[in-house]
């Protein structure tokens, strides 16, 4: 039995610590013990440490099964400096060579080596088993054991086979670690791991120094990144994108305006992309832009921002992958972008998917979306999720709390949501409650007669959001709570009956509005930088221009990129065509008497222009906007064009709307023709050639429902290219 002294002493020894770090030394102890463990530990409390000291103390072969070879590489790393002998440390997975792999199991069985880093596909293959079958295993640990769970962030099949494999190999204590783990998933993996009796080890998943914010995502979101890195010179940082061609594209992009930046993901040979994993750690480059396949593990504590350029899948990776900032105890600062139509899009990616996977994968979203659009303490509504309480209602470290929203009396829509769940058996979503109260008649509705209920349209013509942003409040209140077992159903909690019985007051603050029209995919531009004296002087110009030219002003500049140049103060012409919606031939053509007023405005007024919001773009980026060009003057059918591209028919009128209103004359007349009836084509173009805007919402009150989307945002194309161009 070791008792607490010497382990510390050993902890000396092998590390160079004087003293544990929050549950470390009893993690440490328990496994010494030769018991099994549960460990939850956020990221940045010293996870690795539970087993690498162990490994070095207990007799044999500690087996690491951990998920990515990346995670391998650099804690294989790590522990060889600690040790005076290479061979300390090892890892198994399909990198290695014959002879690599040689070496590695010759130092096993030499007794060299305290810790094997195994994949567990890696552990699967029958001549490893057969190999592991000799060795005297010390324990086995399991890493990012999340990734055994279907409602963890990060599932893989091959972990749920992890147990039967250990009985194979030969029975050894197991300690299971994970960063972030829900009471549902901390029940999957203990079961799956037929250790439901284990230590269970938990930590507080607070991260005080981590702030939290959530900002629109808007058409110009890289210029906000590029703003943002700049503000932070000289610091690390993690960009996070869901798709490998972003992660390449934002990293050229990020290079192009002198930001030092690298890509990362699984797409990548391993060689470039250990290369770039080393360049990030040894800080000869600030910011890795990545797949969510970076970082686990990655020990490096001096991240001082994690951006998120599109929302995660689920809280789960959001809070894990925050996590990576900030693990010192220094500065984190989290920043994710949001828009409703990466949702759909996250939706989209799980069709073909099993039926539960796609109800589990919703739940999982539907709890993403709820935290980025709702205006409580993000730190309480994270703890929550985690099962832990925050007892402040404002943690003064997110964007929530350092601009709160007034709040708003809202016991009768509680009464109301908390009288409909226990009439409908509290056997529903928060969705379909918030139907009933609604009074809406939809199929399930009239199927299950709860059209007849005598809540059905209690709160007729409420707004959804405000009933739904009630629901969520309640749950963080504990008035209602979400089953995650099953798909999120509402229930009732004995506070919540209570609160039917009293006469206290519910207060809450309405959620954040994210939505976005279907209109042309530009910036709002309008910012609390922008300057109305020069904003309207420029309108004024516009107008001027479009008077002489018998044109409507938006043909000329759009509102949009009136606003940005009111707020970056283009004073070249070259620096013009970074607005978006400006491209070389609109700026050239109309663009002169714009850059002349902005320039002696900002001499007139001494203004100090914002250097870092004229971003540089990527030659690459304009290889689309060529092909499209060229595809289109070989009369290429637009929905075949759109289909080579890898395009939807919608994103493809985008690239070309694109095209058009930054100044390129396109003529699609031969696809125009094929599609739409003369009549229909007449109507359309003297709509906007009268009309003063060329907003889809006016077009389409306008002309009536006669006229399909597709059918107008053509012909504004052919007009805008036709007058504007």
């Amino acid at each position: 039995m070791i008792d607490k002294k010497t382990l510390t002493a050993e902890l000396k020894k092998h590390f160079g610590f004087d003293t544990f770090k929050g549950n470390q030394e009893a993690i440490i102890m328990n496994l010494l013990e030769e018991k099994d463990g549960f460990v939850l530990m956020p990221t940045g409390g010293g996870k690795s440490l539970c087993y690498q000291l162990p490994s070095l103390m207990m007799e044999g072969t500690a087996i690491v099964i951990s998920p990515l070879i990346a995670l391998m590489k650099n804690q294989v790393d790590a522990m060889r400096n600690y040790s005076e002998e290479d061979g300390v440390a090892h890892f198994l997975n399909s990198s290695l060579n014959r002879q690599a792999i040689d070496q590695v199991k010759n130092d096993i069985l030499q007794g060299k080596t305290r810790l094997l880093y195994v994949a567990p596909e890696s552990l699967t293959k029958e001549d490893n088993i057969e190999f592991l079958k000799k060795v005297k295993v010390s324990f086995y640990a399991i890493d990012e054991a999340h990734c055994i769970s279907e409602w963890g962030h990060d599932f893989r099949p091959e972990y749920r086979k992890i147990r039967p494999l250990v009985d194979t190999i030969g029975k050894r204590p197991i300690i299971a670690l994970t960063a972030t783990a829900t009471p549902k998933v901390q029940h999957d993996i203990m079961k799956n791991l037929n250790i439901v009796d284990a230590t269970v080890f938990k930590s507080s998943f607070n991260r005080p120094n981590l702030y939290y914010e959530v900002r629109p995502k808007l058409a110009d979101v890289d210029k906000d990144i590029i703003r943002y890195v700049k503000s932070m010179p000289g610091k690390s940082g993690i960009i996070y994108c869901l798709s490998r061609k972003k992660v390449e594209e934002l990293a050229e992009t990020l290079r192009v305006n002198d930001i030092k930046a690298l890509a990362y993901h699984a797409g990548m040979d391993s060689i470039t992309r250990s290369e770039n994993q080393d360049r990030f750690l040894h800080e000869d480059v600030d910011v890795i832009v990545a797949t969510i396949a970076f970082g686990m593990g990655i020990d490096k504590p001096d991240v001082r921002f994690v951006i998120h350029y599109d929302i995660p899948k689920s809280l789960d990776g959001y809070y894990q992958e925050t996590g990576r900032a900030g693990r010192d105890g220094g500065e984190g600062k989290c920043i994710t972008f949001y828009a409703k139509k990466d949702l759909y899009k996250l939706q989209k990616f799980m069709q073909g998917k099993p039926v539960s996977e796609q109800e589990i994968g919703k739940q999982l979203l539907q709890e993403t979306a709820s935290y980025a659009e709702s205006s409580v303490c993000r730190r309480k509504s994270l703890l929550h999720y985690f099962g832990e309480d925050y007892p402040l209602d404002n943690c003064g470290c997110c964007d929530n709390c350092l601009h709160p929203r007034k709040k708003i009396e809202a016991r009768e829509e509680l009464c109301a949501a908390i009288e409909t769940t226990l009439a409908l058996k509290e056997k529903f979503k928060a969705e379909y409650v918030i139907d009933i109260m609604l009074g809406e008649k939809t199929t399930m509705s009239k199927s299950y007669r709860h059209d007849e209920i005598e809540e059905f349209g209690c709160m007729q013509g409420k707004d959804r959001k405000f009933l739904g942003a009630v629901i969520n409040q309640a749950i963080l209140s504990g008035y209602i709570s979400r089953d995650i077992e099953n798909y999120g159903l509402l229930k009732i909690t004995p506070k919540g009956y209570d609160f039917l019985e009293s006469k206290e007051s519910f207060m809450i603050v309405e959620d954040r509005d994210f939505s976005q029209t279907d209109d042309l995919d530009v910036p709002d531009g309008s910012t609390s930088a922008l300057d109305p004296e020069l904003f309207a002087v420029l309108k004024n110009k516009r107008k001027d221009i479009a008077r002489k030219l018998d044109l409507p002003p938006y043909v000329i500049f759009q509102d949009p990129a009136i606003e940005a140049m009111a707020t970056s103060y283009p004073i070249t012409l070259e620096e013009l065509q970074n607005i978006p919606g400006v491209g070389a031939s609109k700026a050239k053509r109309y663009g002169a008497p714009f850059v002349e007023i902005i320039k002696r405005h900002v001499e007139e007024n001494e203004i100090t222009r914002p250097e870092d919001l004229r971003v540089r773009t990527v030659a690459n980026k304009s290889k689309r906007k060529i092909a499209l060009i060229q595809a289109i003057d070989r009369k290429i059918e637009l929905d075949a064009l759109a289909e080579s591209q890898g395009l939807t028919f919608d994103e493809l009128l985008k690239e070309i709307e694109a095209i058009v209103y930054s100044g390129t004359k396109i003529n699609i007349d031969y696809y125009i023709n094929e599609v739409i009836d003369e009549e229909h084509q007449e109507d359309i173009y003297e709509y906007f050639k009268t009309s003063e805007t060329d907003g889809m919402p006016q077009a389409r009150e306008e002309l009536g429902p006669d006229y399909p989307d597709e059918e107008l945002r053509m012909m504004r194309i052919k007009f805008i290219s036709e007058y504007a161009n």
